[in-house]
């Protein structure tokens, strides 16, 4: 438990202090995390009163009719107004939340409210002072007659005392001025909890920030459900690597860097070309890379549903709370071919013209896309999109790596197969035609054993399966240019 509050911690302090010489009733309002109960239970050490938390109010309800939870409440809080002159209520959203009147489904919504307000009025006109704390504004009969203060966002001088009072001497080790570049939302519990799990490694900066990449503590994505491929992985895009690790990625991870140069990853960026030829790839690998950095917007997101907009927001929303961070749309042309997703382009226009916070210049819009015709064009023509990369179908080097890859341990029965021959009959594929190339040689092979043939030499299974290959692409292309 840290002996003192941190920086943010004593400024609310002070200023509730202060003002509790001139106003009988105040609010401190602040996230979770934040550390509002400290507040409150130093203000209550140094000044006396009574301190209710939602522990003695529960116990207080658990001990009277249950149609009459809002009568218990307000005697205990005027019990506690009338006997000192201090009283402190500690996490009024609890309460509010469940019984409050937002609350349609419970059958007494808005008595809560009459409460409040004979507390409120009882507390403003008398010589008692109440102090209430609730995540989010307070319920109106207190918020329309308090003064209300925050805590503010900490700063890097908070996570040292943070740091200092969880890991003791050993906070020297780390450089909490760059864990706050690299995680700058974090609240009072997650520097805790980072704090007593590493405190018998004794940490150094490095160890805690790739501790908070574990912990994804913001992204959207469940990386246990995405494959674990690498950038390197990518054969014949070395200049698109390149351009990524340099414009994007650098930003993101060499926090030392971005704060002596003053670098940002771009932006907008648009990683444009056909299906197979890697995007989507792109993304697997940057969420396992950046981890809670990466942010995503996919094909699970369905366009003109009442969730689209909520679901959308709150990826902005997260990204902008853990900047510097990425958020990535996969298929966007697919979102907006339809014209009809003006919400989420005004989103992108705002993002990408960093107008709605300091926070929101500094997260990265990626975008894929096969037909950029289909993206609104002052989104691709106005130099909102900073970074213009192209992957395209993979040269004879590349395709020999790849395939290199996928039939590199073929079983013995199987044979060897003549890689450079099907690198040649293979041109005009891309990866993914290449990886499907591979499974269905197997399935060919795997048939004839079953059926007790001959076996063929393993090249003929799989350009046999190159032929099905192009096939299928030719029927897609036709179909495509039908519709």
């Amino acid at each position: 438990m840290p002996t003192q509050l941190c920086p943010a911690q004593q400024r609310a302090y002070d200023s509730i202090q202060r003002a509790s010489s001139m106003a009988n009733l105040l609010v401190l309002s602040a996230g979770t995390g934040m550390g509002k109960s400290m507040v409150l239970r130093e203000l209550h050490r140094r000044t006396g009163g009574t301190l209710i938390s939602m522990k003695e109010v529960y116990d207080a309800l658990r001990q009277t009719n249950p149609a009459a939870i809002e009568e218990s409440f307000e005697g205990l809080v005027m019990g506690a107004l009338t006997s000192k002159p201090y009283a402190y209520l500690d996490d009024l959203h609890l309460l509010s939340n469940v019984i409050g009147g937002c609350n349609r489904f419970y059958p007494r919504a808005g008595l809560l409210n009459a409460a409040l307000n004979t507390i409120a009025t009882f507390a403003e006109t008398g010589r008692h002072h109440l102090v209430v704390s609730c995540s989010g504004p307070a319920p109106g009969p207190i918020r329309d007659r308090a003064y209300t203060f925050g805590i503010d966002a900490f700063c890097p001088e908070d996570y040292t005392n943070l740091s200092q009072a969880y890991l003791g001497s050993d906070a020297n080790r780390v450089e909490m001025a760059r864990v706050h570049r690299f995680a700058p939302k974090l609240n009072a519990h997650q520097i805790k909890l980072a704090c007593l799990w590493l405190r018998a490694e004794r940490p150094d900066t490095a160890r805690f920030i790739e501790y908070l990449r574990q912990q994804q503590m913001e992204s959207n994505v469940d990386l246990g459900e995405v494959q674990d491929v690498q950038l390197s992985e990518l054969q014949g895009l070395n200049d698109v690597i390149e351009a990524l690790e340099a414009n994007v990625i650098l930003p993101l991870e060499d926090d030392r860097a971005a704060a002596e140069l003053g670098i940002k990853p771009k932006r907008g960026v648009l990683l444009a070309g056909p299906p197979g030829t890697g995007k989507t790839t792109v993304g697997r690998a940057l969420a396992h890379r950046l981890r809670g950095k990466f942010f995503l917007i996919d094909g699970t997101f369905i366009s003109n549903t009442p969730e689209f907009y909520a679901r959308v927001r709150n990826v902005f929303e997260s990204a902008q709370a853990n900047a510097p961070a990425i958020i990535f749309i996969d298929d966007s042309d697919a979102i907006f071919e339809s014209g009809d997703e003006l919400g989420l382009y005004r989103y992108l226009l705002t993002m990408l013209d960093g107008l709605e916070s300091a926070s929101a210049g500094r997260v990265c819009v990626m975008l894929t896309a096969m037909n950029v015709g289909s993206l609104p064009a002052a989104l691709v023509r106005s130099g909102r999109i900073e970074l213009w990369l192209e992957t395209r179908l993979p040269d004879l080097e590349a395709r020999t790596a790849i395939l290199k890859k996928h039939l590199g341990t073929l079983p013995l029965a199987m044979g060897r197969a003549d890689i450079p021959t099907l690198a040649e009959e293979t041109e005009g594929m891309t990866g993914a035609d290449l990886k499907r190339l591979a499974e269905d040689g197997k399935i060919l092979y795997a048939y004839d054993r079953s059926q007790r043939r001959q076996g063929k030499p393993a090249t003929d299974y799989f350009l046999a399966a190159a032929d099905a290959v192009r096939a299928n692409n030719e029927r897609y292309a036709r179909a495509s240019s039908e519709g």
